[in-house]
């Protein structure tokens, strides 16, 4: 019993670590991007990663955490697959128009719902279906908008869907097959993210913005913003995998839609951006599905736990399941590309 309030509070704090930090940094992003131009998403990732290595490797060394190692290959399949799906979530929202970029976002959660049963045997229950669904469904009224279809952009969102979920999947598993903590993942992980990211970035924010990020002048107040970014994505990408690692791939789907339901909300309050009836009605219909998602999924846990102690000798016998899928980790922050050098002034906020 002891055990299981200990879990459900890490879970509770994983949780609220996750929403405060990755609100944070949109806001902290919309500002470095819309109002100081700073629009190289790619870049400022890759930056993101290359922090939050060093602040691990500080941790390491003082002995916060300790070093298992995994072997090589995965680790390196999945800091790649880690960058490239980043890569091609931007260059997603930067061929495509917003609300089809949403669209997109969407998808993830009933893509990963169909590769966990077809690859990891994996059940999910006609009341989680239906509370996915009134979620979903309340998402895309507050956030779509148009729905521009074009053939390049719907296959990069096609590519960024398929690897978002591979990537949060193998986070999950991963943590579970070899036994090692959200940190020790992360920690083995973020530089093979980093270095792809720090050799694509450029290239990408290139191809998408039309400037060069070597020409960009970094005035004392971008060079702020650009350090307050990188110390909140620390945080951001701690919280993804421990999030990952203590619930679900979907869970932390549904998380990441409540999320954007709050940046919309924190954009109305504190930035002043444009709300209508339909955002709001969205939101509270997206919050019923949050609300009955996370009821459906502890009632169905409790009863997990009841039938554990029977299931225990079946257990022994069972081989585990499938895990040759696992090739990379989910994206880290909210960043958004633009499709144009210049930005509308929410742009960041919805996507």
């Amino acid at each position: 019993m002891g055990d299981s309030k200990g879990f459900q509070l890490g879970t509770i704090g994983a949780l609220t670590l996750s929403v405060v930090s990755s609100v944070s940094i949109v806001i902290c992003n919309k500002a470095l991007m819309s109002s100081l131009h700073f629009i190289f998403a790619t870049t400022l990732t890759s930056w993101h990663l290359l922090v939050t290595f060093c602040s691990l490797h500080v941790a390491l060394w003082m002995k916060f955490f300790e070093h298992k190692p995994i072997d090589s290959q995965t680790v390196i399949g999945f800091g790649i697959l880690n960058g490239i799906s980043i890569g091609l979530l931007n260059l997603s929202l930067g061929f495509n128009s917003v609300g089809f970029y949403q669209m997109t976002k969407l998808a993830i959660i009933p893509c990963t719902v169909l590769l966990e049963t077809l690859f990891l045997s994996k059940t999910f229950s006609k009341s989680i279906k239906l509370s996915l669904g009134i979620l979903l469904l309340g998402v895309g009224i507050a956030t779509i908008t148009d729905l521009q279809l074009n053939f390049l952009g719907s296959f990069l969102s096609f590519l960024a869907v398929v690897t978002t979920c591979v990537a949060q999947i193998m986070t999950n598993t991963i943590q579970k097959k070899y036994k090692i903590s959200s940190t020790q993942l992360l920690y083995q992980s973020c530089l093979y993210q980093s270095a792809t990211l720090l050799i694509s970035g450029p290239f990408l924010d290139k191809l998408l913005t039309g400037l060069n990020v070597f020409s960009f002048e970094y005035n004392p107040r971008v060079l702020v913003f650009i350090v307050l970014s990188c110390l909140i994505a620390i945080s951001v990408n701690f919280s993804t995998f421990l999030v990952i690692g203590k619930t679900s791939p979907v869970t932390y789907q549904v998380l990441g839609h409540l999320k954007t339901c709050l940046v919309l909300a924190f954009g109305y309050v504190l930035v002043g951006d444009p709300f209508s009836w339909r955002n709001i009605f969205g939101i509270l219909v997206a919050m019923v599905g949050m609300v009955l998602y996370s009821y459906y999924c502890t009632v169905e846990s409790q009863k997990r736990t009841e039938e554990a102690p029977a299931l225990n000798q079946l257990k022994e016998s069972e081989s585990d399941p499938l895990l040759l899928v696992e090739i990379g980790a989910g994206k880290f922050n909210d960043v958004s590309v633009p499709k144009d050098a210049v930005w509308e002034s929410d742009k960041d906020l919805r996507a």
